[in-house]
């Protein structure tokens, strides 16, 4: 559900930079009230990152752990959901198949247990 959820993400962002107006701002470095510093960037990249660590880390984490790490990231990256651009429809309709998503991986971490749990092997 985290691929999911990243999947969507990005093409969320990927759809707004095909409006002219959104596309100007960026452009004059700027997304809303929001001006594009390499400082914002960084926090942007960060917080990007935090779910698609998550794909991983519900795999190799202690179950007790995980379990926790999942329920706190999707809160976490729904309230980062509702900091795009609520006006765009495309955005609208993509943020809320994320939520949905991040809700299902809460929902599914708050009720799992051990037995349910598939641990990916790797082996070389």
């Amino acid at each position: 559900m985290w691929v999911f959820v990243m999947l969507n993400m990005i093409f969320a962002d990927t759809f707004s930079v095909g409006n002219a107006a959104f596309l100007k701002q960026l452009m004059a470095g700027r997304a809303g009230e929001i001006t594009i510093t390499p400082e914002f960037l960084l926090l942007a990249a960060v917080v990007t990152e935090v779910p698609i660590a998550m794909v991983v880390l519900s795999q190799v984490l202690p179950q007790r752990v995980a379990r926790g790490a999942n329920v706190i990231v999707s809160v976490l990256t729904i309230a980062y959901v509702f900091g795009g651009d609520l006006a765009a429809s495309h955005y609208i309709f993509i943020a809320g198949l994320e939520i949905l998503g991040c809700l299902y991986i809460a929902r599914f971490a708050w009720r799992w247990r051990e037995a349910d749990r598939r641990v990916w092997v790797f082996t070389t």
